[in-house]
Formats: C-alpha cells, sequence, structure tokens
C-alpha cells in the first residue's frame, strides 16, 4: 500500500436493463461493453454529479479501509442510447446523463443486510461506525442498511449520499470540525464498542497522500457541473482538505458517536 494509487476502468453502456426505484441518485441494472451488470448511476438525477462524487470519495476510502466494496467504474452514455425507451420520464434522465457517469458492479444473488437476522461483530461495526462518521454518511440506518450479504460476506454499498457539506454550502472548514449528529440513527451504532482503537488504525492508513490519490479520480467535468466552483483543482483540493481536517480532528466525532451509543445502550 506504500506506493497507493486507485485506478476506477471506464465501460460503454450498452443496454438499459430495468429501473431500480429507489435511491436519490434513480439507478438502473445495466449491461455494458465489456458484457457485466451495473447498478448505473446517473449525473442528471436529482443530486446530480456530486452524489456521484461522494459515492466514488466514500467507497474508494471504503476499499482503502479493507471493506468489500463492488467495483466502480466511469460508465458512458451515448447519446444515441435510449432513443427507444418508451418511459418518458427514463428517458428524460438518459437524456440528461449522456456522457460520463458512474456504475457499481452488479452483485447477483445479494440480500439486503437485516439486523435482526445478520450478526456484525463490534470490531467491524465500529470500522463501519468511523467511516460514516468521517465522510458524514446520512444513510446506513435500520430503514436503509445499504449493506449487503453476498457469498456470506458483508459488502458496503451506495455512499452518494455522504459528504452533504457540499450540498449545504458555507464553510467547508467549519462543516469538517463539526460531530456527526445523525450517527445516532445508524444501524450498527449499539455494537461500536472499539471505535477508539480503530480510530488510531484508521488515521494511520489514512494519509494525505493517500486521500490526494483518492480525489484525483474525480472527472473535471463532474466538478465543474457547480457554477460556484472557481476550477475541477481548486474542487478537488477542498475535498482532499475536507476529509484532512475532518481525520485530524476525529476524537470529535468519535466522542460524539460514543455520547449517542451511551443513550442507546
Amino acid at each position: 500500500m506504500k506506493d497507493y494509487q486507485p485506478e476506477l476502468r471506464t465501460v460503454g453502456v450498452t443496454r438499459y436493463v430495468t429501473p431500480l426505484r429507489e435511491g436519490g441518485s434513480l439507478p438502473a441494472i445495466a449491461e455494458a461493453d465489456d458484457d457485466f451488470l451495473y447498478v448505473l448511476k446517473f449525473r442528471g438525477a436529482g443530486q446530480g454529479a456530486k452524489a456521484l462524487i461522494a459515492e466514488i470519495i466514500g467507497g474508494e476510502l471504503a476499499r482503502l479501509l479493507g471493506f468489500r466494496i463492488p467495483e466502480i467504474v466511469f460508465a458512458n452514455l451515448d447519446p444515441a442510447f435510449g432513443r427507444t425507451e418508451p418511459d418518458e420520464e427514463i428517458q428524460d434522465l438518459l437524456k440528461a446523463s449522456v456522457g460520463l457517469n458512474l456504475a457499481v458492479h452488479y452483485l447477483s444473488g445479494a440480500i439486503t443486510f437485516d439486523p435482526i437476522v445478520n450478526s456484525v461483530d463490534p470490531l467491524l461495526a465500529s470500522q463501519i461506525v468511523w467511516l460514516d462518521c468521517l465522510i458524514t454518511n446520512v444513510d446506513r440506518t435500520a430503514r436503509n442498511t445499504n449493506m449487503l450479504i453476498w457469498h456470506k460476506e458483508l459488502w458496503l454499498i451506495d455512499h452518494g449520499a455522504s459528504l452533504y457539506f457540499h450540498h449545504t454550502g458555507g464553510d467547508w472548514k467549519e462543516h469538517s470540525l463539526r460531530p456527526f449528529g445523525q450517527i445516532k440513527d445508524h444501524v450498527l451504532l449499539p455494537k461500536a464498542s472499539e471505535l477508539e482503537a480503530i480510530d488510531a488504525r484508521f488515521k494511520a492508513i489514512l494519509t494525505p497522500d493517500r486521500i490526494q490519490a483518492i480525489v484525483a479520480l474525480l472527472p473535471d467535468e463532474w466538478l465543474l457541473a457547480d457554477p460556484n466552483v472557481e476550477s475541477a483543482e481548486s474542487q478537488r483540493q477542498i475535498y482532499a482538505q475536507f476529509l484532512d481536517s475532518r481525520i485530524a480532528h476525529s476524537d470529535v466525532f468519535v466522542n460524539a458517536a460514543q455520547y449517542a451509543r451511551k443513550t442507546l445502550i
């Protein structure tokens, strides 16, 4: 991991299979030119390119930390794609998403994690809670766990609701120093008893150089989709500095999570 340099493949979307009527990005199952199926997430959906940016950052941070994450790829959508789509809503979405989108390898046969049926040990629960505190992921609740069981192993999916500071505006520095209040609703918080041990371990992994390698994956066209962004590189550095600051002050969100957990157990 010393020379960590993540890379994402690029595929071409060849067939729209079926919509998934869930999630803010209105995803769909689609086939690509490598003959694999993917969960395709569109930049023309409600949250726009920012949801895709959060998906890459959150997903690749999780992968770096050792979690099981389906492969993330860039997915090109041709202007001619979807012209024969009979559903007007889907056709509008496809037209608005021509160009570079994001897709996640489809885990065929996976089942949704159920906290009543599936068990997670305190160490893994603490690891997931720590990650979600770092990236301010509001979408890992009992109602929507965004975890799958595939081949008897736990996989994390869907980090598009993370990094919500980029939707709210304001000072990113201030946001980076805030505790994560929504952690109280995290499905795994009651079992996350090893947060302090995980904090030291994960901070050693997430060095500034590795953060830079992840934000370098972000395409210019997604970053420049926001008219308030001065330049693609300046926006990349905001994401990098936000994460660096949050990691450096992780005691803020770790202490808040521990306090929230005490109120539950």
